[in-house]
């Protein structure tokens, strides 16, 4: 199965998180490995003969990838995927409202009633009821708003259209950040300093892993509409069903055959330069088969 251009790498969590190869440019799933430590993924990589085509690599914060993908494919770029670093946003704020909530009387905690379900959306997604709530918790507790605003700022970062804006942004929204919020936020600023380098690299080479997590939320259905495959079944269900890959045929050219070679017509035959390419497991037809209930 072949890949140009771009790997994405992450996880799926079911019995033991097997790790999952994917085309960025093609959108197909390539292969899933039982495991995702640093031998097996550097196993992996090692015997792709196209592995010198590869200039970009997508992946989560794990450091047995990026080790991996330095020793096997060094001039590749790593890319952490935005929406695991943006996730994280999700998850400080998550933080500080568990913390918030800890701290009130039982009548207080009714009166925030869905607070996690509204808090965790954009601004421009909140209804006028929406942000009327919002308004009303702010306004008894400002931690609340302080957690928001820093979370939608930080989401704000990704709008930035160079890299050198994107540093700009995050610095200054660290400088917002109170030493009350930093206990909540501490493991997304550790993780931006961890991996500076790679994560604003998605401002220079756009991709992401996107499809991806689409991809693993589907393997997990397979798998529990399955009840349980083991590894092996479930890699096999995945990647060899017929009719999932996505296969570019070969060009046929139109060759003139000799005036009686073939009776005494002379007529266009056909050659074949080269043999078809498999690319890997086509996500959209995945993702019909599942919703059609087909696999």
């Amino acid at each position: 199965m072949k890949c140009r251009n771009g790997f994405g790498i992450d996880e799926i969590h079911i019995i033991k998180p097997p790790c999952v190869i994917t085309n960025i440019e093609q959108q197909t799933i390539v292969d899933m490995l039982d495991n995702r430590n640093k031998t097996t993924v550097t196993r992996y990589l090692s015997k792709r003969t196209d592995r010198d085509q590869v200039r970009y690599v997508a992946m989560d914060m794990w450091r047995p990838y990026r080790q991996a993908v330095e020793t096997v494919l060094p001039d590749a770029t790593v890319i952490i995927d935005k929406f695991h670093v943006i996730r994280m946003a999700n998850e400080s704020l998550e933080r500080a409202r568990k913390a918030i909530r800890i701290a009130l009387t039982p009548q207080q905690r009714r009166g925030l009633m869905r607070d996690r379900f509204v808090l965790l959306k954009r601004r421009h997604e909140l209804s006028d009821a929406q942000y009327m709530r919002f308004s009303g918790w702010t306004l008894k507790y400002p931690e609340i708003g302080q957690a928001y605003e820093l979370k939608e700022s930080f989401f704000e970062i990704w709008d930035c259209q160079t890299r050198h804006r994107a540093q700009e942004a995050y610095y200054a929204w660290l400088r917002q950040i109170t030493p009350e919020m930093k206990v909540h936020f501490d493991p997304l600023i550790k993780a931006m300093g961890n991996w500076h380098d790679d994560i604003f690299a998605y401002f220079d080479h756009p991709i992401t892993n996107a499809y991806t997590e689409s991809l693993n939320n589907l393997i997990r259905v397979v798998n529990r509409v399955g009840r349980g495959y083991s590894f092996e079944a479930l890699r096999a269900k995945i990647l060899f069903t017929e009719g999932f890959q996505k296969i570019k045929k070969p060009r046929y050219q139109r060759q003139r055959i000799a005036e009686g070679a073939i009776g005494r017509i002379p007529f266009y035959g056909v050659a074949e330069p080269g043999s078809a390419t498999n690319y890997g497991v086509d996500l959209p037809t995945l993702v019909q088969e599942i919703q059609a209930g087909r696999l």
